[in-house]
């Protein structure tokens, strides 16, 4: 009997292109802009819930600046923003400012206003409204002088809509049935989501099997599996 291999979801390259939009469409059409440099506004803020795409939209953000010939780069956190980071840059994003401390608040100040001076700018993003940042009211003000967009979750519906279309444009069916299982038993951010279509399409197609619910279930299973054995791996020194 053939044995199936079940792989484990590599990550779907973080574009905006690729990103599902949802309620989200005037953002991403703004962010779209801004990353090519076709908008003048000094900044950009994302602001949302867990799980709403914000880091998705950085990255993708980034990498759409990267493709228009611009100098851009993606600062995981205020903490990690090292000193030279807007050194050359046309555009520097900068994720979860609202954790930012004093001092990275200091250096974020000090990294928009030398940005600004030279017409680059910076694009942030947090869980927090503009009017709610826990910063220093001098940034605040600064980042409000921007753009500011919050991120609004998809609801389940959007989230089933838009993996069948994901799928469509991969060349298969995804049913309903396989949808509401993957969404009631998966990961439920749209990363994961994605990651598990593309991976049932690639198992559907070594194994000559369609996209079913019992495929989905042993596939779902065997990534359980494989976390369950990482987790309990003894530690490496």
């Amino acid at each position: 009997m053939e044995q199936l291999t079940f792989e484990l979801a590599p990550p779907e390259p973080q574009r905006l292109a690729n990103f599902l939009p949802g309620s989200n469409g005037e953002l991403v059409a703004a962010l779209t802009r801004f990353a090519e440099g076709e908008d003048p506004a000094p900044s950009f803020l994302v602001w949302g819930g867990a799980a709403t795409g914000k880091t998705h939209l950085l990255h993708a953000a980034v990498a759409r600046a990267l493709e228009k010939g611009l100098r851009a780069s993606y600062c995981p956190e205020p903490a990690s923003l090292a000193s030279d980071a807007t050194a050359g840059a046309d555009l520097l994003a900068i994720d979860r400012v609202d954790e930012a401390d004093a001092a990275a608040a200091g250096r974020i100040f000090t990294a928009y206003n030398a940005l600004r001076q030279r017409g680059a700018r910076m694009l942030a993003a947090g869980r927090t409204p503009l009017a709610a940042l826990p910063l220093r009211e001098d940034l605040r003000t600064r980042l409000g002088w921007g753009l500011v967009y919050e991120a609004l979750p998809l609801s389940d519906d959007q989230k089933g809509a838009a993996l069948a279309e994901y799928a469509r444009q991969r060349g298969f069916a995804l049913s309903a049935e396989v949808i509401e299982y993957l969404l009631r038993h998966g990961r439920r951010d749209m990363g994961s989501l994605l990651g598990a279509v593309a991976a049932l399409d690639r198992l559907s197609l070594a194994a000559k099997r369609p996209v079913t619910v019992p495929l989905l279930r042993d596939w779902l299973q065997a990534t359980l599996d494989v976390d369950a054995g990482s987790r309990n791996r003894p530690p490496t020194r």
